[in-house]
């Protein structure tokens, strides 16, 4: 290898942070042959070492070389720092020396200058005190010539110098001089209450009017309590005569004369712009002053004057429209008052433009005595309502003379709100206070009466089996809606003209809950209407031999004849509701109506044989398309019906799949029909797993085979598949009455345990008969009065059997018509209605009652064991007479009921028309009534949410 390679990658290697010699000797000397050039390399090191050695020794060099010049420049700073230090000291010496000299030089002109301060001061003061001296001694000489204007001048000349003393009053010649001054002030304002006092005691006003005018200039100087007394003075001078005329127990203080006491100070107001005007400043607003002594006054005549006449031990209580004569003349004086006091009119009691950046000039001084009477007044208004809604209930709902419109209102509803409006006004003019929150709570008290003993009067059954007419339903609907508008405004108004700290007690929202109450029972009646014309068609499928078909058709003969009396009933009161919140609400009730009437008549129609349960569900089906369409029924072709609507449809029908799909399936092998019942029905209830078993006519003595099988597939299925129990099914009642008859109780399942309760209620029946329809009564507090139903009795069988043929059965089991008797009838109304079934004692004349569940009115229906039904509006035996039922659960029932019908509106588009309450609720809830036949039965409410 040559040297120079050598030296070149000696050096290289040298230069490298990781440096091994080992590995930098075996790459120089990696071959034998390489082992000539040893001495070579090592020369190479030797140079190089060389010369690292003179560069760190000249780099050590160049670092002390610098080092030292550095120390050198601190050095060098350091001095030049301590000859500035030396210079600071010396310019602060020379300025104090320059600040003393100044200060030796100045001395003598600071003392020159507080000697002119303080002659300047002597001479002020001395000036001061000759003027007040000459003022003092001229007001003197002006006080006892009477010169007023002179004396207000240098009196206020006087004041104010004598202020500039207040610090040398410890001066004897001071002190002296202060007294005297304030001497004078006295005599000057004795002096002048003396001429007041006889000039207006000699009648010497117009005379010395100018002498007086100068006078209350010198009152002013005097101050506000100089000022003060002579005001007091004038107005119990003024006021003298009419306290000795109207004071006491004379017939001129009594409130027969109250106009001539405000006649007898309009003059005393008249002689004073005439005669006394003049004579005081316009800033002491002495008019005021004086309707103010006035007011207080009067206002203590008046409270004694009503005490005393409270008091009266002869029997006579006080006159109420004298009463309220004496206060609105009171009224319109402080009203006159304001006007010519304030300089803009008084606000209108009936606005809230009222100024709040200055108070009233007058108020109601006056018309305050008046407020603890006028509850009187307001008796006065309760009785005039009470005498009103009786007329109200006489009246028919339209006018004979007048025109249906679907539009219209019942006319009285208009009358009732236009005295309404009138008596707010006017109380509002009379009392702002407590008042007006007694009338509001006798609104509240005749808006409850008007619901319930007019609105629900005109919704009860006439005589003949036959409803309230479809005009009168449908004025009662509109009437409730403009009532339940009109409550709203009307609390409202109140709460603006009541006074703010009361507006908490005012509170209309029970009773526009109770107008909502009365639009869920209009549209509930409304769809009985449609009810009714369905129970041929049911009676028609009931009498299909559903056990013995050997073949499914297209649709059942009594499909299509059901669905066109349905549409045309339909049509007809839909053509008559103007809102669409109550159409949709008529079409969800009725829905849900049918859809549980049908699963009723299924359970009438048992035993069901497979081909029976498959044409049934071909049947649902068409109904359910029937059903989406009678939300569009006055609509134009093609128009697709709201998708919320389809929704509620297509739940209200499809639950019945389930029972309709598991009865299609044969019972052999029995294997199939366990597990349908386990896929389709889906629980683990053994009654149920028996209700279907009836409901397809299987034998009692081969149920409990399935049974076991039943138990044992129960117990391998997955635990989370099945739940207790299914509702539809659970809701069923098989039990057999009237040879085998079977009616569905209350609703039939959770999923629709707000039948019809989007306007609060439930169905007005829950199974239909085959001739009279259905009834329904309250049953209980809330609970939809469910069916009255009786346990069969082995012993009556054959007379049962006898009473049937005679009623003329159109099929085994099933009456013409059931008897109905209300279910829990005076228990405050339930929202909805149910069927009751005749027990063996039950009387076989037929009664039909519309179930408005409002535990209210109308002719009062009796069964044979003198029960009065109070539950619905009876039409068996004539109207009867209207009762108002139990008014405080009336009254609970009609706003709960509002309150889901309300919320329905605000939810409207998704589930409007869906509610429901608890059973106690009164609205919205289920409820089943059991009784053994007589009138009025034990309520079991089963509400659900």
């Amino acid at each position: 290898m040559p040297p120079a390679n050598g030296a070149t990658t000696l050096s290289n290697s040298l230069d490298s942070a990781d440096y091994d010699p080992i590995n930098h000797l075996d790459a120089i000397f990696s071959h034998p042959s390489t082992l000539s050039s040893v001495s070579v390399t090592a020369d190479a090191l030797r140079t190089h070492r060389h010369d690292l050695d003179s560069d760190i020794s000249e780099l050590i060099d160049a670092r002390s070389r610098s080092d030292a010049d550095s120390v050198q420049g601190i050095q060098t700073a350091k001095a030049e720092l301590e000859e500035l230090f030396r210079k600071i000291e010396n310019v602060r010496r020379r300025a104090v020396e320059t600040e003393r000299a100044i200060t030796d030089m100045t001395a003598d002109i600071k003392r020159l200058d507080g000697t002119k301060r303080n002659l300047t001061l002597s001479m002020t003061a001395l000036k001061r005190l000759q003027m007040l001296t000459t003022a003092y001694e001229q007001l003197q000489g002006l006080g006892k010539t009477r010169q007023y204007r002179e004396c207000a001048q240098l009196l206020q000349a006087v004041i104010q110098l004598m202020a500039h003393f207040k610090s040398y009053r410890s001066i004897d010649q001071i002190a002296t001089l202060s007294r005297n001054v304030a001497d004078l002030q006295r005599e000057l304002l004795e002096q002048v209450c003396e001429d007041f006092e006889l000039t207006f005691a000699k009648g010497e006003v117009g005379q010395r009017r100018s002498v007086l005018a100068e006078a209350c200039l010198v009152m002013d100087a005097l101050g506000d309590n100089a000022r003060s007394r002579l005001i007091t003075w004038y107005c119990n001078t003024q006021l003298r005569e009419y306290r000795q005329v109207f004071r006491g127990n004379d017939e001129a203080g009594s409130l027969d004369n109250i106009s001539r006491r405000y006649s007898w100070f309009k003059r005393m107001l008249k002689t004073y712009d005439d005669e006394h005007a003049a004579i005081f400043p316009a800033s002491w607003r002495v008019n005021e002053m004086l309707a103010n002594a006035f007011s207080e006054g009067t206002r203590d005549d008046f409270r004694g004057i009503l005490s005393r006449s409270m008091r009266k031990v002869d029997g006579q209580s006080l006159d109420v429209n004298l009463l309220l004569s004496c206060l609105q003349e009171t009224l319109d004086f402080e009203q006159g008052l304001e006007r010519r006091f304030a300089n803009d009119s008084r606000a209108s009691t009936d606005t809230m433009s009222s100024r709040d950046d200055k108070p009233p000039a007058i108020g109601r001084a006056i018309s305050e005595a008046f407020e603890p009477y006028l509850s009187l007044w307001v008796e006065a208004q309760d009785n005039q309502l009470s005498t009103m809604i009786p007329k109200y209930r006489q009246q028919p709902a339209k006018p004979a003379d007048e025109d249906f419109s679907a539009q219209s209102v019942i006319p009285s509803s208009i009358e009732l709100f236009q005295f309404y409006r009138l008596t707010l006004a006017q109380c509002a003019k009379l009392s702002t206070g407590t008042r007006l929150v007694e009338l509001s709570k006798t609104f509240a008290k005749y808006l409850d009466a008007y619901a319930e003993q007019v609105l629900l009067y005109y919704l009860r059954d006439r005589p003949g089996n036959q409803g309230a007419p479809l005009e009168d339903v449908i004025l009662v609907l509109n009437t409730a809606d403009y009532c339940h508008t009109t409550c709203a405004q009307l609390d409202e108004k109140i709460k603006l003209k009541v006074d703010e700290g009361l507006r908490s007690k005012v509170d209309l929202q029970s009773q526009d809950d109770a107008f909502m109450g009365v639009a869920s029972a209009a549209v509930r009646s409304l769809v009985r209407r449609v009810e009714q014309e369905c129970d041929a068609t049911w009676r028609e499928m009931r009498n299909m031999p559903w056990g013995k078909l050997d073949s499914v058709g297209d649709q059942s003969t009594y499909v299509a004849e059901l669905l066109r009396r349905i549409k045309a009933q339909a049509g007809e009161i839909l053509l008559l509701l103007h809102k669409q919140q109550y159409a949709r609400a008529f079409c969800d009730n009725l829905v849900e109506l049918l859809s549980n009437a049908y699963l009723a008549n299924i359970v009438q129609c048992r035993p069901i044989s497979e081909i029976g349960a498959e044409q049934m569900l071909l049947d649902t089906y068409v109904l359910k398309k029937g059903f989406e369409e009678l939300a569009t029924l006055n609509s134009e072709p093609g128009t697709v019906p709201p998708t919320s609507y389809l929704k509620r449809v297509n739940q209200s029908m499809t639950k019945l799949d389930p029972l309709l799909k598991t009865l299609q399936v044969r019972t052999a092998p029995p294997e199939g029909l366990v597990q349908a019942y386990l896929i389709h029905i889906a629980d683990t209830s053994d009654t149920n797993f028996r209700k279907l078993l009836d409901l397809k006519g299987v034998r009692k003595s081969e149920q409990a085979s399935l049974v076991e099988l039943f138990h044992a597939h129960r117990a391998s299925a997955p635990a989370t598949a099945l739940r207790a129990s299914n509702p539809v099914l659970a809701s069923l009642n098989l039990q057999s009455t009237n040879l085998g008859q079977s009616l569905l109780l209350g609703s039939v399942s959770s999923s629709s345990s707000s039948t019809i309760a989007g306007i609060g209620g439930v169905p007005s029946s829950s199974g239909i008969t085959g001739g009279g329809g259905n009834a329904g009564g309250g049953g209980g507090g809330g609970g939809a009065g469910g069916m009255n139903t009786a346990r069969f009795d082995p012993a009556t069988f054959g007379s049962a059997l006898m009473s049937a043929a005679r009623d003329g059965v159109d099929r085994l089991g099933t009456p013409a018509a059931l008897t109905t008797t209300p279910s829990g009838g005076g228990g405050g109304g339930g929202s909805g209605a149910g069927t009751s079934l005749p027990s063996s004692s039950s009387s076989s004349s037929q009664q039909q009652q519309l179930g408005l569940g409002l535990g209210l009115l109308g002719g009062q229906s009796q069964n044979q064991h003198g029960g009065v039904a109070a539950g619905g509006v009876g039409n068996s035996g004539g109207e009867g007479n209207a009762v108002m039922g139990t008014g405080t659960n009336l009254n609970e029932n009609l706003r709960n009921i509002g309150k889901f019908f309300r919320r329905d509106m605000t939810g409207f588009g998704g589930r409007f028309g869906r509610g429901g309450g608890g059973g106690g609720g009164g609205g919205g809830g289920e409820g089943r009534a059991v009784s053994g036949g007589g009138g009025g039965g034990t309520a079991a409410e089963e509400g659900s949410r």
